[in-house]
C-alpha cells in the first residue's frame, strides 16, 4: 500500500520566513539534510490530522485543521518504511500558535525560522519540489522514482 504523509510549510509571510527542520545524525535517512515538518498519517487518521499532530510533535507550534490549504503532492514510487511509495500532502498555513522548539532532538539538529530568499541547497527533494513549488506559485505536482 502506499504509505500517505503530511507536510507543512508554516509561513510567516510578513516577515518573509518558513520554518524547516535539519536531520539530525540519528536519522534513519537524508542526514544532516534539511525538510519541512513532515509525517506518516496513522490509521484511520485524517490527513488534516496528521498534519496538526506532526508539526506539534516536531515544531511545538499548534495549528487548525481549517487553517490548512493544500499547496502541493509529492508522488513518490519507493521511499524509507513505503517500499510501495507514498504520497505526501503538502500544506501551508499562515496561522498558527506557540513558540518554534525542536521537540524531537533524537531526530534533529535544528529547528530554525529560514528566510524564503535563502533557502538551504542540501534539502530533500520532495519537501523541496513542495517549497518551492508553493513559493514560486508553480507546479502543485512532484513525481519521482517513476519510469
Amino acid at each position: 500500500m502506499t504509505l500517505l504523509v503530511a507536510a507543512v510549510i508554516v509561513h510567516d509571510r510578513d516577515a518573509g520566513r518558513v520554518v524547516l527542520l535539519q536531520r539530525g545524525e540519528n536519522a534513519r535517512f537524508a542526514r544532516g539534510r534539511w525538510h519541512l515538518p513532515v509525517g506518516k498519517s496513522e490509521p484511520g487518521e485524517p490527513i488534516t490530522r496528521t498534519a496538526v499532530r506532526e508539526l506539534y510533535e516536531e515544531t511545538g507550534l499548534t495549528v487548525k485543521p481549517e487553517a490548512l490549504e493544500v499547496v502541493h503532492l509529492v508522488h513518490a514510487a519507493r521511499g524509507v518504511d513505503a517500499p510501495d511509495g507514498f504520497l505526501t500532502v503538502v500544506f501551508a498555513t499562515h496561522e498558527w500558535t506557540g513558540d518554534l522548539e525542536n521537540r524531537e532532538p533524537h531526530k534533529h539538529a535544528q529547528v530554525r525560522w529560514t528566510d524564503t530568499t535563502s533557502l538551504p541547497e542540501d534539502f530533500v527533494e520532495g519537501d523541496a519540489a513542495g517549497l518551492h513549488g508553493y513559493l514560486a506559485g508553480g507546479p502543485r505536482l512532484s513525481l519521482y522514482d517513476w519510469e
